[in-house]
């Protein structure tokens, strides 16, 4: 990526109510301490969206300083996901329930469903994002 463009980054699952709510809250929370608000842009999204974001994540994300309860899970279309030039799924695509398609990098974190979980475990699938989308900052923009 040049200085000059801006690259769209999409956190995709199917709810839109776990793993990719906490992708998208560690990337804008990165897009902001590194600085590159214009150089990033931070989409979110699901192919059937619930219709709240799990309490277990609202509860796990809340213990780092992140208030995700008044969250809502949205849809994502073909449309949207066609402008992006990164796509993340949170490993739906692994399943083959992911129906999405796109032009762009295609990833898939292979990462287990949070929902109905113990909290022991959320923790770790929050702190394995965390790392992940760091990560994946530090591949677009450079260490900081």
């Amino acid at each position: 990526m040049t200085h000059t463009e801006q690259t769209r980054v999409a956190f995709v699952c199917v709810q839109n109510a776990g793993r990719s709510q906490m992708a998208t809250a560690f990337a804008r929370r990165e897009r902001d301490e590194r600085g590159v608000g214009d150089r990033i842009d931070i989409v979110t999204g699901g192919t059937d969206p619930a219709d709240h974001v799990h309490d277990e994540v609202v509860e796990v994300m809340s213990e780092n300083g992140f208030e995700l309860a008044g969250n809502t899970p949205r849809a994502i279309d073909q449309d949207e996901i066609m402008d992006v030039d990164i796509v993340v799924t949170m490993g739906c695509s692994a399943e083959g329930i992911c129906p999405m398609t796109w032009r762009g990098d295609a990833r898939d974190w292979d990462l287990d469903d949070p929902d109905g979980r113990p909290f022991d475990e959320v923790r770790e699938i929050r702190d394995d994002i965390e790392a992940r989308v760091s990560a994946l900052f530090d591949e677009l923009v450079g260490e900081a």
